[in-house]
């Protein structure tokens, strides 16, 4: 049989994962001291009460004891371990390091999703159906492999501090941006490593025709969109028409982020997400 685990960056809690026959590893988040486990010890609304509180958070990958009782649990099955993108999150490179120690490492895929969120979970639910279809682990790991490459993510914070302490701009630029009211936008790099400056845009709606021109210019042949948000569902709802305007043949998902997805883009962010269906 073959087993998928994956990391909650997929926005499916472990209990909705376990239903569905997959494992999820929750993100860590730390905020007032506390760490928390998102989606077990902790869920969005009060993560963001504690923020509103003034603590500022951080997040991290499940630990490699954590991988390893996920993988233990399922020693007789061949299993496909997919992380989050890596350079985003150290969950890829700490699940190689893992595996490489176990006597049927052979039998462990990890795969980098170079992505995250609406794309990631996008991958788990394609590849539980491949799972469904009796698909080998070859022919899983090669249809996804494509898809993995053509994902694109947008992401529109709405507080410029969380963007300087996580050094995505200047103090200076922070300052000026804030005072201006200028709504930046950040992409991620084509190898789904970091995030760079896409856009500084006059408001919310210029910035958001800017990424829709530029998916627009994409290779796209049948991208699937999502609108991620944390506690931004009107402006998301918003952004659902314009890519069902702009693109009336694709599937437009909406998304909550999770407690870890707040902590990099900070409250009432928002992610535009497209990967090849």
């Amino acid at each position: 049989m073959i087993h998928l685990i994956t990391d909650s960056s997929c926005l499916y809690t472990p209990t909705e994962a376990t239903k569905l026959g997959f494992t999820v590893n929750p993100l860590i988040v730390t905020i007032g001291g506390k760490s928390y486990h998102e989606f077990v010890e902790i869920e969005s609304p009060e993560f963001l009460r504690l923020i509103q509180q003034g603590d500022f958070p951080t997040s991290s990958q499940p630990t490699i004891g954590e991988i390893l009782n996920s993988v233990d649990e399922h020693k007789n099955d061949e299993i496909i371990l997919l992380c989050m993108a890596d350079g985003l999150s150290g969950t890829y490179q700490t699940a190689c390091a893992a595996v490489q120690e176990l006597d049927h490492a052979e039998n462990i895929h990890v795969v980098n999703s170079k992505t995250l969120c609406g794309p990631h979970h996008y991958l788990v639910d394609l590849i539980l159906n491949l799972i469904k279809e009796n698909k080998s682990c070859s022919e899983i790991l090669d249809i996804i492999q494509p898809k993995i490459d053509s994902s694109a993510s947008f992401l529109m914070p709405q507080d410029f501090d969380y963007l300087k302490r996580g050094g995505r701009c200047t103090p200076l630029t922070a300052t000026i941006g804030g005072l201006l009211k200028l709504q930046p936008v950040v992409q991620q790099t084509p190898d789904g490593r970091r995030l760079d400056k896409f856009a500084t845009a006059r408001s919310f709606d210029i910035a958001v025709k800017k990424i829709i021109a530029s998916l627009e210019a994409s290779t796209f042949k049948n991208p699937r969109f999502s609108v991620s948000h944390a506690f931004a569902e009107k402006q998301a709802l918003k952004i659902k028409e314009l890519l069902e305007t702009n693109f009336p043949s694709s599937v437009v998902e909406i998304f909550a982020l999770s407690c870890a997805f707040i902590t990099q883009g900070g409250p009432y962010c928002i992610a535009i997400q497209a990967i090849e269906e």
